[in-house]
């Protein structure tokens, strides 16, 4: 007679984690007249990312749109304009992750992270390539790093100004490419 069994029930463990905004970037580069690449970052952000029983569960982070900067004053007020973001009616961009895919990135941790993006007041699906760098245990380490790659197009979330270019396309492209350094500390 076998012996009987006995079902254990574990309780999820749950953290969340801060993502540093001294130690991390939020980029973008995008176009412009066809054959120059504009490279930007925003300064202004907070972000979470919730793990649970060491897996990713949700990731959340807010941009401050005013916060965008280009190097050069008078494009990253026109960008600030009702024109591109218009941080005015709409000062934040927000992105909420939930949906994790693993995959192998490069030999390390890796995710394809699904989630809406916020931008200009409308919202968005979005995927994201995730790499985790650094360390890869999340209940062994007191800080993960990850790189995220992402493109998105801007008409999308309702900028569709610019001008057109003799011979076809616009003074700044629609595609916009995003790439994300992040840096995250455990609860302490």
């Amino acid at each position: 007679m076998e012996a009987p069994t006995q079902e254990r029930t574990h309780a999820a463990v749950a953290t969340t984690w801060t993502i540093d905004p001294v130690h991390s970037t939020v980029e973008f580069s995008v176009k412009h007249l066809k054959v120059a690449t504009v490279r930007g970052r925003f300064s202004g952000f907070t972000g979470t990312i919730r793990f649970v029983s060491g897996r990713p569960a949700l990731v959340e982070a807010v941009i401050d749109a005013a916060s965008i900067d280009t190097g050069i004053q008078k494009r990253d007020n026109h960008l600030r304009s009702s024109d591109y973001l218009d941080v005015t009616t709409y000062p934040t961009i927000a992105f909420r992750g939930t949906s994790f895919r693993p995959v192998n990135a490069n030999g390390r941790t890796g995710w394809i992270v699904q989630g809406a993006l916020t931008i200009h007041g409308v919202t968005q699906p979005v995927e994201l390539k995730v790499e985790q760098l650094g360390i890869q245990d999340p209940d062994t380490t007191d800080v993960l790093e990850f790189g995220a790659t992402s493109r998105i197009k801007r008409s999308a979330f309702g900028m569709t100004f610019s001008l057109p270019i003799e011979g076809g396309g616009l003074v700044v492209a629609d595609e916009i490419t995003i790439a994300l350094g992040i840096k995250a500390h455990r609860p302490t």
